[in-house]
């Protein structure tokens, strides 16, 4: 839908070109507790969105995701910094800068849906056509653009429903299409699927990024879920404590996390700490030398994934082998999970499908190739 808020008199900044669809500069944003402290919400946060980009914010509850997307829907006012869509300032603190929301020229989906309870889905959709500032769309084109984009987001025969009457997917689907009805190259998503179940979400996920491909719109997504993350994002911004800890692409945040809160956020880690030992050329563990690409760091903390780790009955030859026991045997469908105890360390290794070769309190050896082993200097984690 177009997001609506109080006008502003607050004179607006002169419209310029730009080449991103959303950029977000050293913008912030504190919130005062009851007991008289401050907390920030956004803290110099740093974004670039180019044109047609579906950028998701993902982070733990708390980490400013849906802070910075208000901000930028003008529905929370910062503290200082820049936000500009398609190139014109819609927040610019130094300069006094704070257009409403409503002439921002973006849409909102929200997590709770945001539907007129007494209208049809069809008067939801039309609602924004209806309300938009400038020429007003004759009737007959509007009833013709709302019955088009109700078929787009596979909804066409319900128009005359009213949301009590539909499910959690359907009245999903009608604030996707009242988001887009207007022609917004900007909408912006607070966890639109989180009210639905996990079959729905998954259908919904596949729509909607085939509905973001046949409009070409800019999406900045919020999410908590990983797995929606990966799916859905050109990029990913992993957030906490309200700063952009990386941004990039999928594979670029789950393969070469920039940080050791990224890392160990996104996917599955196993951790070990580890003196670098210049002698040797490896780290010295409690569970023995670690060899890693990345080398010569003094106090570090060793990462590596779950899925990228074998189990041996005998010290493999190449890659680091580090000795325990088998302590559990999990089946979870896509791979079986070894729980493997070495002293005090547990650590967990992922083979694919269904594996029995190896049962509790088997003698084991854990193979963890040299590259697969992420170094991050000791007590640089951001939060828990």
């Amino acid at each position: 839908m177009q997001a609506t808020t109080a006008g502003s008199n607050v004179p607006e900044a002169p419209a310029r070109s730009g080449d991103y669809a959303v950029e977000i500069r050293a913008l912030s944003k504190h919130f005062r507790r009851r007991d008289g402290s401050v907390v920030p919400a956004i803290d110099g946060a740093e974004l670039l969105v180019e044109p047609g980009e579906v950028v998701v914010l993902l982070g733990p509850s708390g980490c400013g995701k849906t802070t910075l997307l208000r901000a930028v829907a003008g529905l929370e006012t910062p503290d200082d910094g820049r936000v500009l869509v398609g190139g014109r300032a819609v927040f610019d603190a130094a300069q006094g800068v704070d257009v409403p929301t409503e002439r921002r020229e973006l849409s909102m989906v929200f997590q709770s849906y945001a539907l007129w309870p007494h209208m049809t889905a069809a008067r939801n959709v039309r609602y924004p056509l209806e309300n938009r500032r400038g020429r007003r769309m004759p009737r007959k084109e509007m009833a013709a653009k709302v019955r088009e984009t109700l078929e787009l987001v596979g909804i066409g025969g319900l128009g005359d429903q009213y949301p009590a009457q539909l499910s959690g997917g359907q009245q999903q689907r009608v604030a996707l299409a009242r988001a887009l009805v207007d022609g917004s190259n900007v909408v912006l998503f607070d966890e639109p699927l989180s009210n639905v179940d996990a079959k729905v979400r998954e259908q919904l996920r596949v729509e909607l990024l085939a509905t973001q491909r046949r409009f070409g719109f800019t999406a900045l997504f919020v999410t908590h879920d990983q797995a929606e993350a990966m799916e859905l994002a050109t990029r990913i911004a992993v957030l906490d404590e309200g700063r952009v800890q990386q941004i990039g692409t999928p594979t670029e945040v789950y393969a070469r996390p920039a940080t050791e809160y990224v890392a160990k956020f996104i996917g599955n880690t196993n951790e070990l700490s580890g003196t670098w030992d210049a002698a040797s050329g490896s780290y010295t563990t409690e569970l023995g030398a670690v060899r890693a690409a990345e080398r010569g760091v003094a106090e570090a903390c060793l990462l590596w994934r779950p899925e990228h780790c074998s189990l041996h009955r005998e010290r493999p030859a190449a890659g680091n082998g580090l000795e325990g026991r088998v302590v559990a045997v999990l089946y979870l469908g896509t791979h079986t999970e070894y729980l493997v105890r070495s002293g005090d360390v547990r650590s967990r290794v992922w083979v694919g499908g269904r594996d029995e070769e190896f049962r509790e309190g088997d003698d084991v050896w854990i193979g963890v190739p040299e590259e697969d082993v992420m170094v991050y200097p000791a007590g640089t984690e951001v939060s828990a």
